[in-house]
């Protein structure tokens, strides 16, 4: 099991998880694979979107895999009055994570971070272990404490 960053941030905090690994399709980097491909349930597996409020700047959202954003949910969730995905060539020097590793947790700067309210439904939801192939289930209320993250209506 490849240990990552992700899961030392985690461990350093003493926040419990569980850590998963599949093999990776590079035709496919979509969470829904991913699930498919764990055996996890694609309303409790998360895929972390980083986005540009027109006034505060950049903010990350996590919201199951099969889901699409509601861009005006969110910048209202954010208090912005617009908000826009990121370029994906930003996501890298940004982030520090590559489209498909891209983690909530441990990111080169802290964001304002959104997670879908239905997240709360769940005992463990399934979030990036911050490489392609590699994710962590975590207890979301546990997740959002350590990132700072508020629970909203995103989708």
């Amino acid at each position: 099991m490849t240990k990552t960053n992700v899961m030392r941030l985690l461990d350093a905090a003493g926040i419990e998880y569980e850590p998963g690994e599949y093999e990776v399709d590079e035709n496919d980097l979509s969470g829904s694979h991913a699930a498919d491909k764990m055996g996890v349930d694609h309303d409790s597996m998360y895929k972390t979107l980083v986005l540009k409020g027109e006034k505060k700047g950049y903010l990350v959202c996590c919201i199951p895999v099969d889901e699409e954003l509601d861009l005006k949910k969110v910048a209202r969730a954010a208090g912005d009055k617009k908000v826009e995905m990121i370029h994906m060539k930003d996501l890298l020097p940004l982030t520090g994570y590559i489209r498909g590793g891209c983690s909530p947790i441990g990111m080169k700067k802290r964001f304002p971070t959104y997670i879908e309210e239905t997240a709360q439904l769940y005992d463990r939801i399934t979030v990036s272990a911050g490489m392609r192939g590699v994710q962590v289930s975590v207890n979301p209320e546990d997740l959002a404490g350590y990132i700072e993250a508020d629970f909203a209506p995103l989708i």
